[in-house]
Protein backbone atom coordinates (compact mmCIF):
# COMPACT_ATOMS: atom_id res chain seq x y z
CA UNK A 1 0.00 0.00 0.00
CA UNK A 2 3.04 2.17 0.56
CA UNK A 3 4.12 1.64 -3.01
CA UNK A 4 0.89 2.42 -3.73
CA UNK A 5 -0.06 5.45 -2.35
CA UNK A 6 3.95 7.17 -2.99
CA UNK A 7 3.59 6.50 -6.90
CA UNK A 8 0.87 9.53 -6.75
CA UNK A 9 4.03 11.68 -5.94
CA UNK A 10 6.62 10.07 -8.56
CA UNK A 11 4.28 10.39 -11.66
CA UNK A 12 2.56 13.35 -10.99
CA UNK A 13 5.57 15.28 -9.99
CA UNK A 14 8.06 14.08 -11.02
CA UNK A 15 7.90 12.01 -14.13
CA UNK A 16 4.24 13.63 -16.01
CA UNK A 17 2.88 16.96 -14.73
CA UNK A 18 5.04 18.70 -12.34
CA UNK A 19 8.04 18.32 -14.00
CA UNK A 20 6.69 19.95 -17.88
CA UNK A 21 4.73 22.59 -15.27
CA UNK A 22 8.22 23.63 -14.02
CA UNK A 23 10.19 23.80 -17.11
CA UNK A 24 7.67 25.40 -19.81
CA UNK A 25 5.68 27.55 -17.59
CA UNK A 26 6.95 28.06 -13.90
CA UNK A 27 10.29 28.58 -15.13
CA UNK A 28 9.23 28.38 -19.07
CA UNK A 29 11.83 29.54 -22.23
CA UNK A 30 14.59 31.70 -21.92
CA UNK A 31 14.89 32.09 -25.91
CA UNK A 32 17.02 28.83 -25.40
CA UNK A 33 14.89 26.31 -25.64
CA UNK A 34 13.88 25.58 -22.64
CA UNK A 35 17.70 24.71 -21.74
CA UNK A 36 17.78 26.70 -18.64
CA UNK A 37 14.76 25.69 -17.39
CA UNK A 38 15.74 21.84 -17.83
CA UNK A 39 18.83 22.76 -16.49
CA UNK A 40 17.10 24.02 -12.97
CA UNK A 41 15.21 20.96 -12.95
CA UNK A 42 17.92 18.13 -13.34
CA UNK A 43 19.72 20.79 -10.47
CA UNK A 44 16.69 20.57 -8.27
CA UNK A 45 16.81 16.77 -8.45
CA UNK A 46 20.37 16.21 -8.50
CA UNK A 47 20.99 18.25 -4.69
CA UNK A 48 17.92 15.98 -3.40
CA UNK A 49 19.56 12.87 -4.46
CA UNK A 50 22.85 14.32 -2.65
CA UNK A 51 20.90 14.51 0.33
CA UNK A 52 19.92 11.09 0.24
CA UNK A 53 23.27 9.81 -0.22
CA UNK A 54 24.30 11.73 2.99
CA UNK A 55 22.37 10.50 5.04
CA UNK A 56 20.60 7.12 4.24
CA UNK A 57 22.98 4.75 5.28
CA UNK A 58 23.46 6.20 8.61
CA UNK A 59 19.42 6.80 8.79
CA UNK A 60 19.42 3.04 8.56
CA UNK A 61 21.97 1.85 10.83
CA UNK A 62 20.27 3.56 13.53
CA UNK A 63 16.70 2.32 12.37
CA UNK A 64 18.42 -1.22 12.26
CA UNK A 65 19.64 -0.92 15.92
CA UNK A 66 16.82 1.03 17.53
CA UNK A 67 14.40 -0.68 15.68
CA UNK A 68 12.64 2.58 14.51
CA UNK A 69 12.20 1.67 10.79
CA UNK A 70 8.57 2.98 11.01
CA UNK A 71 9.11 5.67 12.72
CA UNK A 72 11.58 7.09 10.52
CA UNK A 73 8.92 6.20 7.80
CA UNK A 74 6.20 8.42 8.97
CA UNK A 75 8.43 11.53 9.45
CA UNK A 76 9.28 11.01 5.74
CA UNK A 77 5.99 10.18 4.68
CA UNK A 78 4.49 13.78 6.72
CA UNK A 79 7.42 15.58 5.18
CA UNK A 80 7.44 14.33 0.98
CA UNK A 81 2.99 15.32 1.71
CA UNK A 82 3.90 18.84 3.19
CA UNK A 83 6.01 20.02 0.95
CA UNK A 84 3.93 18.68 -2.07
CA UNK A 85 1.05 20.10 -0.83
CA UNK A 86 2.83 23.90 -0.90
CA UNK A 87 3.74 23.23 -4.45
CA UNK A 88 0.34 25.07 -4.99
CA UNK A 89 1.89 27.69 -4.03
CA UNK A 90 4.52 28.15 -6.53
CA UNK A 91 3.66 30.45 -9.39
CA UNK A 92 4.81 31.18 -12.97
CA UNK A 93 8.44 33.06 -12.09
CA UNK A 94 8.82 31.55 -8.67
CA UNK A 95 11.51 29.87 -9.64
CA UNK A 96 13.41 29.77 -6.31
CA UNK A 97 10.06 28.49 -4.20
CA UNK A 98 9.74 25.82 -6.57
CA UNK A 99 13.34 24.80 -6.90
CA UNK A 100 13.30 24.52 -2.96
CA UNK A 101 9.73 22.44 -2.97
CA UNK A 102 10.69 20.06 -5.07
CA UNK A 103 14.46 19.17 -3.87
CA UNK A 104 13.24 19.18 0.01
CA UNK A 105 9.45 16.81 -1.17
CA UNK A 106 11.89 14.45 -3.69
CA UNK A 107 14.52 14.31 -1.09
CA UNK A 108 11.76 13.18 1.87
CA UNK A 109 10.13 10.24 -1.17
CA UNK A 110 13.48 9.46 -1.51
CA UNK A 111 14.48 8.36 1.96
CA UNK A 112 10.80 6.75 2.29
CA UNK A 113 11.36 5.24 -0.78
CA UNK A 114 14.55 3.36 1.24
CA UNK A 115 13.19 3.38 4.32
CA UNK A 116 9.74 1.21 3.22
CA UNK A 117 12.18 -1.27 1.29
CA UNK A 118 14.06 -2.07 4.35
CA UNK A 119 10.59 -4.01 5.25
CA UNK A 120 11.01 -6.44 2.27
CA UNK A 121 13.38 -9.11 4.66
CA UNK A 122 11.27 -9.14 7.48
CA UNK A 123 7.84 -10.00 5.53
CA UNK A 124 9.27 -12.24 2.31
CA UNK A 125 11.93 -15.02 2.93
CA UNK A 126 14.44 -15.44 0.01
CA UNK A 127 12.21 -17.42 -2.06
CA UNK A 128 9.36 -15.40 -2.47
CA UNK A 129 11.00 -11.89 -2.51
CA UNK A 130 11.02 -11.16 -6.10
CA UNK A 131 7.43 -12.50 -6.23
CA UNK A 132 6.39 -9.91 -3.50
CA UNK A 133 8.73 -7.05 -4.33
CA UNK A 134 7.07 -6.90 -7.59
CA UNK A 135 3.64 -7.18 -6.40
CA UNK A 136 4.53 -4.20 -4.96
CA UNK A 137 5.73 -1.78 -7.88
CA UNK A 138 2.83 -3.46 -9.95
CA UNK A 139 0.61 -1.59 -7.49
CA UNK A 140 2.31 1.39 -7.15
CA UNK A 141 1.66 1.59 -10.76
CA UNK A 142 -1.85 1.28 -10.61
CA UNK A 143 -1.82 3.80 -7.31
CA UNK A 144 -0.15 6.18 -10.21
CA UNK A 145 -2.40 5.12 -12.85
CA UNK A 146 -5.66 6.43 -10.67
CA UNK A 147 -4.15 9.45 -9.49
CA UNK A 148 -2.48 10.59 -12.65
CA UNK A 149 -5.51 9.75 -14.78
CA UNK A 150 -7.44 11.51 -12.16
CA UNK A 151 -5.21 14.63 -12.42
CA UNK A 152 -4.97 14.76 -16.19
CA UNK A 153 -8.97 13.94 -16.76
CA UNK A 154 -10.10 16.83 -13.75
CA UNK A 155 -7.62 19.39 -13.76
CA UNK A 156 -6.42 18.82 -17.60
CA UNK A 157 -3.58 20.35 -19.85
CA UNK A 158 0.09 21.99 -18.46
CA UNK A 159 -0.48 24.95 -19.91
CA UNK A 160 -0.05 28.93 -18.62
CA UNK A 161 -3.62 29.41 -19.89
CA UNK A 162 -4.37 26.73 -17.53
CA UNK A 163 -2.06 27.11 -15.02
CA UNK A 164 -5.05 27.88 -12.00
CA UNK A 165 -6.30 24.36 -12.50
CA UNK A 166 -3.07 22.70 -12.92
CA UNK A 167 -1.63 24.06 -9.76
CA UNK A 168 -3.63 22.11 -8.02
CA UNK A 169 -1.56 19.23 -8.37
CA UNK A 170 0.94 19.30 -5.80
CA UNK A 171 -2.19 19.31 -3.19
CA UNK A 172 -3.85 16.52 -4.94
CA UNK A 173 -0.86 14.64 -4.97
CA UNK A 174 -0.43 14.93 -1.46
CA UNK A 175 -4.01 14.00 -0.34
CA UNK A 176 -3.29 10.93 -2.24
CA UNK A 177 -0.33 9.66 -0.53
CA UNK A 178 -1.15 11.11 3.11
CA UNK A 179 -4.60 8.91 2.35
CA UNK A 180 -3.51 5.82 0.47
CA UNK A 181 -0.44 5.15 2.63
CA UNK A 182 -2.39 5.24 6.74
CA UNK A 183 -3.39 1.43 6.49
CA UNK A 184 1.16 1.06 6.08
CA UNK A 185 1.02 2.90 9.41
CA UNK A 186 -2.19 0.55 10.41
CA UNK A 187 -1.15 -2.30 10.39
CA UNK A 188 2.91 -2.95 9.26
CA UNK A 189 4.41 -4.54 12.52
CA UNK A 190 8.15 -3.43 13.77
CA UNK A 191 8.95 -6.90 13.73
CA UNK A 192 13.15 -5.86 16.03
CA UNK A 193 13.58 -4.97 19.41
CA UNK A 194 15.79 -1.90 20.57
CA UNK A 195 19.18 -2.34 21.76
CA UNK A 196 20.40 -0.04 24.59
CA UNK A 197 23.06 2.74 23.26
CA UNK A 198 26.82 1.80 24.09
CA UNK A 199 28.06 4.12 26.82
CA UNK A 200 28.56 7.69 26.19
CA UNK A 201 27.00 7.61 22.29
CA UNK A 202 24.52 9.28 20.63
CA UNK A 203 22.66 7.75 17.63
CA UNK A 204 23.76 9.75 15.10
CA UNK A 205 27.41 8.75 16.07
CA UNK A 206 26.49 5.27 16.60
CA UNK A 207 24.99 5.65 12.88
CA UNK A 208 28.44 6.63 12.04
CA UNK A 209 30.42 4.17 13.15
CA UNK A 210 27.85 1.27 11.74
CA UNK A 211 28.12 2.24 8.44
CA UNK A 212 32.00 2.86 8.98
CA UNK A 213 32.11 -0.57 9.98
CA UNK A 214 29.93 -2.03 7.00
CA UNK A 215 32.35 -0.18 4.26
CA UNK A 216 35.45 -1.76 6.37
CA UNK A 217 33.52 -5.71 5.84
CA UNK A 218 32.72 -4.49 2.16
CA UNK A 219 35.54 -7.53 1.13
CA UNK A 220 33.53 -10.10 2.74
CA UNK A 221 30.34 -8.90 0.74
CA UNK A 222 31.94 -8.77 -2.61
CA UNK A 223 29.24 -9.90 -4.53
CA UNK A 224 26.64 -7.07 -2.88
CA UNK A 225 29.91 -4.74 -3.37
CA UNK A 226 29.87 -5.48 -7.22
CA UNK A 227 26.40 -5.43 -7.57
CA UNK A 228 26.17 -1.73 -5.88
CA UNK A 229 28.11 -0.58 -8.68
CA UNK A 230 26.04 -1.63 -11.51
CA UNK A 231 22.96 -0.71 -9.87
CA UNK A 232 24.30 2.95 -9.66
CA UNK A 233 25.12 2.59 -13.48
CA UNK A 234 21.39 1.23 -14.31
CA UNK A 235 19.54 3.87 -12.04
CA UNK A 236 21.57 6.52 -13.68
CA UNK A 237 20.09 5.73 -16.90
CA UNK A 238 16.58 4.71 -15.27
CA UNK A 239 16.58 8.27 -13.34
CA UNK A 240 17.21 10.42 -15.98
CA UNK A 241 14.31 8.83 -18.03
CA UNK A 242 11.44 9.03 -15.04
CA UNK A 243 12.71 12.36 -15.12
CA UNK A 244 12.37 13.54 -18.47
CA UNK A 245 10.21 10.98 -20.22
CA UNK A 246 7.52 13.28 -20.68
CA UNK A 247 9.28 16.73 -20.83
CA UNK A 248 11.27 14.88 -23.94
CA UNK A 249 7.72 14.36 -25.77
CA UNK A 250 6.80 17.85 -25.46
CA UNK A 251 9.61 18.95 -26.00
CA UNK A 252 11.60 16.84 -29.25
CA UNK A 253 8.25 14.94 -30.08
CA UNK A 254 5.92 17.67 -30.19
CA UNK A 255 2.64 15.16 -28.86
CA UNK A 256 -0.51 16.32 -28.49
CA UNK A 257 -1.85 16.11 -25.07
CA UNK A 258 -4.52 12.73 -26.50
CA UNK A 259 -1.31 10.95 -27.44
CA UNK A 260 0.87 12.02 -23.90
CA UNK A 261 -2.49 10.68 -22.05
CA UNK A 262 -2.20 7.41 -24.33
CA UNK A 263 1.67 7.27 -23.62
CA UNK A 264 0.95 7.46 -19.92
CA UNK A 265 -1.95 5.05 -20.09
CA UNK A 266 0.31 2.50 -22.01
CA UNK A 267 3.38 3.07 -20.28
CA UNK A 268 1.70 2.45 -16.20
CA UNK A 269 -0.15 -0.53 -17.72
CA UNK A 270 3.49 -2.27 -19.21
CA UNK A 271 5.19 -1.28 -15.97
CA UNK A 272 2.63 -2.92 -14.05
CA UNK A 273 2.51 -6.06 -16.22
CA UNK A 274 5.73 -6.28 -16.39
CA UNK A 275 7.19 -5.94 -12.42
CA UNK A 276 3.79 -8.38 -11.84
CA UNK A 277 5.58 -11.17 -14.68
CA UNK A 278 9.27 -10.84 -13.69
CA UNK A 279 8.74 -10.50 -10.17
CA UNK A 280 7.28 -14.32 -10.46
CA UNK A 281 9.96 -15.34 -13.03
CA UNK A 282 12.63 -13.83 -10.33
CA UNK A 283 11.80 -16.51 -7.51
CA UNK A 284 12.30 -19.57 -10.77
CA UNK A 285 15.31 -18.18 -12.85
CA UNK A 286 16.94 -16.22 -10.14
CA UNK A 287 16.76 -12.05 -9.12
CA UNK A 288 20.44 -11.49 -10.91
CA UNK A 289 19.33 -12.86 -14.58
CA UNK A 290 16.17 -10.73 -14.02
CA UNK A 291 17.58 -7.58 -13.81
CA UNK A 292 20.10 -8.78 -16.81
CA UNK A 293 17.17 -9.07 -19.42
CA UNK A 294 15.56 -6.02 -18.29
CA UNK A 295 18.98 -4.31 -18.64
CA UNK A 296 18.85 -5.68 -22.28
CA UNK A 297 15.60 -4.27 -22.71
CA UNK A 298 16.31 -0.50 -21.42
CA UNK A 299 19.36 -0.73 -24.06
CA UNK A 300 16.51 -1.36 -27.11
CA UNK A 301 14.33 1.23 -25.57
CA UNK A 302 16.12 3.86 -25.50
CA UNK A 303 17.96 3.23 -28.96
CA UNK A 304 14.25 3.39 -30.22
CA UNK A 305 13.21 6.75 -28.19
CA UNK A 306 16.18 8.72 -29.64
CA UNK A 307 15.76 7.36 -32.80
CA UNK A 308 11.89 7.87 -33.02
CA UNK A 309 12.27 10.52 -35.68
CA UNK A 310 14.20 9.41 -38.01
CA UNK A 311 12.33 5.95 -37.37
CA UNK A 312 8.99 7.41 -38.60
CA UNK A 313 10.67 8.94 -41.58
CA UNK A 314 11.72 5.66 -42.77
CA UNK A 315 8.75 3.53 -41.92
CA UNK A 316 7.04 6.03 -43.81
CA UNK A 317 8.92 6.25 -47.15
CA UNK A 318 9.66 2.50 -46.46
CA UNK A 319 5.61 1.63 -46.46
CA UNK A 320 4.06 4.55 -48.07
CA UNK A 321 2.64 5.55 -45.09
CA UNK A 322 2.46 8.90 -43.25
CA UNK A 323 2.83 8.25 -40.11
CA UNK A 324 3.60 10.60 -36.90
CA UNK A 325 6.15 10.35 -34.93
CA UNK A 326 4.28 10.71 -31.69
CA UNK A 327 2.55 7.61 -32.48
CA UNK A 328 5.56 5.56 -33.22
CA UNK A 329 7.09 7.26 -29.56
CA UNK A 330 4.35 4.87 -27.78
CA UNK A 331 5.72 1.70 -29.42
CA UNK A 332 8.74 3.00 -27.66
CA UNK A 333 6.81 3.62 -24.35
CA UNK A 334 5.75 0.19 -23.95
CA UNK A 335 8.96 -1.04 -24.27
CA UNK A 336 10.32 1.14 -21.67
CA UNK A 337 7.73 0.60 -19.25
CA UNK A 338 8.07 -3.37 -19.79
CA UNK A 339 11.30 -2.70 -18.03
CA UNK A 340 10.89 0.43 -15.63
CA UNK A 341 9.74 -1.78 -12.60
CA UNK A 342 10.77 -5.14 -13.25
CA UNK A 343 14.08 -3.81 -13.06
CA UNK A 344 13.95 -1.75 -10.10
CA UNK A 345 12.04 -4.71 -8.51
CA UNK A 346 14.82 -7.03 -9.44
CA UNK A 347 17.30 -4.59 -7.99
CA UNK A 348 15.40 -4.48 -4.57
CA UNK A 349 15.16 -8.73 -4.45
CA UNK A 350 18.68 -8.90 -4.81
CA UNK A 351 19.92 -6.25 -2.03
CA UNK A 352 17.67 -8.39 0.11
CA UNK A 353 19.00 -11.37 -0.63
CA UNK A 354 22.36 -9.97 -0.13
CA UNK A 355 21.76 -8.24 3.06
CA UNK A 356 23.01 -9.57 6.29
CA UNK A 357 20.21 -10.73 8.93
CA UNK A 358 19.86 -8.23 11.31
CA UNK A 359 20.93 -5.06 9.24
CA UNK A 360 18.62 -5.15 6.17
CA UNK A 361 17.68 -1.21 6.90
CA UNK A 362 21.46 -0.26 6.99
CA UNK A 363 22.03 -2.10 3.56
CA UNK A 364 18.57 -0.71 2.40
CA UNK A 365 20.09 2.44 2.86
CA UNK A 366 22.91 1.96 1.21
CA UNK A 367 20.81 0.87 -1.79
CA UNK A 368 19.15 4.13 -1.34
CA UNK A 369 22.97 5.39 -1.93
CA UNK A 370 23.41 4.18 -4.65
CA UNK A 371 20.16 4.64 -6.79
CA UNK A 372 20.18 8.65 -5.45
CA UNK A 373 23.95 9.27 -6.06
CA UNK A 374 23.09 7.66 -9.71
CA UNK A 375 19.97 9.86 -9.87
CA UNK A 376 22.53 12.92 -9.21
CA UNK A 377 24.96 11.70 -11.38
CA UNK A 378 22.92 11.09 -14.29
CA UNK A 379 20.94 14.18 -14.01
CA UNK A 380 24.00 16.40 -13.60
CA UNK A 381 25.12 14.38 -16.67
CA UNK A 382 21.75 14.95 -19.27
CA UNK A 383 21.69 18.42 -17.88
CA UNK A 384 25.01 19.67 -18.93
CA UNK A 385 24.41 17.61 -22.38
CA UNK A 386 21.07 18.71 -22.97
CA UNK A 387 22.56 22.49 -22.33
CA UNK A 388 25.10 21.99 -24.93
CA UNK A 389 23.55 19.35 -27.55
CA UNK A 390 19.86 19.27 -26.64
CA UNK A 391 17.51 17.18 -24.94
CA UNK A 392 17.22 14.85 -28.21
CA UNK A 393 21.46 13.85 -27.75
CA UNK A 394 21.83 13.69 -24.37
CA UNK A 395 19.33 11.12 -24.00
CA UNK A 396 21.96 8.75 -25.73
CA UNK A 397 23.77 8.94 -22.24
CA UNK A 398 21.38 6.47 -20.92
CA UNK A 399 21.83 3.89 -23.53
CA UNK A 400 25.40 3.97 -22.75
CA UNK A 401 25.04 3.79 -18.64
CA UNK A 402 22.44 0.73 -19.55
CA UNK A 403 25.64 -1.09 -21.23
CA UNK A 404 27.75 -0.28 -18.30
CA UNK A 405 25.65 -1.71 -15.96
CA UNK A 406 24.98 -4.81 -17.98
CA UNK A 407 28.65 -5.67 -18.16
CA UNK A 408 29.64 -4.87 -14.61
CA UNK A 409 26.25 -7.49 -13.50
CA UNK A 410 27.94 -9.93 -15.36
CA UNK A 411 30.27 -10.40 -12.69
CA UNK A 412 27.81 -10.73 -10.08
CA UNK A 413 27.40 -14.11 -8.99
CA UNK A 414 24.09 -14.81 -7.03
CA UNK A 415 24.87 -18.07 -5.37
CA UNK A 416 28.06 -16.71 -3.90
CA UNK A 417 25.93 -13.66 -2.54
CA UNK A 418 23.35 -15.29 -0.62
CA UNK A 419 26.63 -17.08 0.78
CA UNK A 420 28.50 -13.93 2.08
CA UNK A 421 25.50 -12.26 3.79
CA UNK A 422 26.20 -14.61 6.52
CA UNK A 423 29.67 -13.53 7.13
CA UNK A 424 28.48 -10.39 8.64
CA UNK A 425 25.65 -11.05 10.76
CA UNK A 426 24.60 -9.95 14.35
Amino acid sequence: MFDFANQAYTLLIITVIYGDLFTTVIVGDMGDDYRLANLLWSSALAISYLAVVASAPVCGAVMDYAAAKKRFLFISYVTTVAATAALYLVEPGYIIIGFVLIAISNYAYSMGEAFIAGFLPDIADSREMGRVSGMGWSLGYIGGLCATLFTVLVLGEVSEENFERIRWVGPFAAAFFLLCAIPTFLWLRERGSPRPLPAGQGYVGLGFSRVRQTLSSLGQLSEMAVFMVSLLLAMSGLVIVISYAFIYGSQVIGWDDHVRMIMFITTQISAALGAIVFGLIQDNVGAKRTYMFTLLIWIVAIIFIWGTPGITAWLNNLLGVDWQAQYVFLVAGCCAGLALGSCQSAGRTLVGIFAPDGRAAEFFGFWGLATKLAGAFGLIAVGAFQALFGLQGAILICAVLFAAAFLVGLRVDEKRGREQRHTLVE
